[in-house]
């Protein structure tokens, strides 16, 4: 497998890892709050999602890409991790813009419809970050942010 699709892949089982950590807590969530009105229940699970998500997430990037940065001298590239930074903020900035109007809608009208808290919690993630993965993609590949394997 080249570097730059190996980049990828972990790219994507960091996003898949932290949302598998962000399903089950928000699914707690969306249960112990199930007795708050359908705009609330949301709301809340989507801001517990957020933390989780990227607690986990940032761990996750931080672990595999720490050396990526480091120069010969023992310095850190600072020019290089700027760069790096803008474009993964980037891509994932648009695809939570995404991620957030799919979920949160989704969830709720499943609440409407009067689905199980917890199910609609797993079931609006669930759809929403197969949507998320997508654009992060695309995204990560419109910024060019693993070009020449890097």
């Amino acid at each position: 497998m080249t570097k730059k699709y190996q980049k990828y892949f972990m790219l994507n089982k960091n996003i898949l890892l932290a949302f598998a950590a962000s399903i089950i807590i928000s699914a707690i969530v969306a249960h112990i709050l199930s007795d708050q009105t359908d705009f609330l229940n949301t709301t809340y699970t989507l801001s517990v999602d957020y933390i989780v998500y990227f607690s986990v997430f940032s761990g996750l990037y931080y672990f595999d890409n720490r050396k990526k940065y480091i120069l010969a001298s023992g310095q850190i590239d600072k020019s290089k991790l700027r760069h790096d930074l803008i474009k993964i903020i980037t891509s994932l900035g648009i695809g939570e813009v995404v991620y957030t109007i799919v979920r949160w809608i989704l969830q709720y009208y499943l609440l409407q419809l009067d689905y199980e808290a917890y199910f609609a919690s797993i079931v609006s993630q669930a759809i929403s970050t197969i949507i998320y993965l997508i654009v992060v993609n695309l995204s990560v590949k419109m910024t060019r942010l693993y070009k020449d394997g890097n």
